[in-house]
């Protein structure tokens, strides 16, 4: 099994999440969170006072899923979530050692 985490704009969550339905994904984690890479930030103005916003906004998502789907849900992301700009994000690929469905005790695949 793998995890598939993107790091995505916030306003291009929608696309993302059509493109991973249509793509025969079952469930999706989400998470609102702040970072920054290359860009290192931005520069904001608030009531007048600029200032240097270190931590851009971002999204994370995660699905877990059986290897021989990791390429299409890859695709699927890259797709929807591009747009050309600095600050796409980015998506990882991490192995999943072990799941287990909490309710049933159901293991590996099963409590996928």
């Amino acid at each position: 099994m793998n995890v598939v985490v993107a790091i995505i704009q916030p306003y291009k969550l929608d696309d993302v999440r059509d493109a991973l339905t249509e793509a025969g994904v079952d469930g999706i984690t989400v998470t609102e969170v702040r970072g920054f890479g290359h860009q290192k930030g931005h520069t904001e103005i608030y009531r007048g006072a600029e200032y240097v916003a270190s931590f851009v906004p971002k999204v994370k998502i995660e699905v877990v899923t059986l290897p021989d789907r990791v390429d299409a849900i890859v695709e699927a992301i890259l797709k929807s979530a591009f747009t050309g700009q600095i600050g796409d994000g980015k998506i990882f690929v991490i192995d999943v050692a072990r799941a287990v469905r909490i309710r049933t005790g159901e293991v590996g695949e099963a409590a996928l």
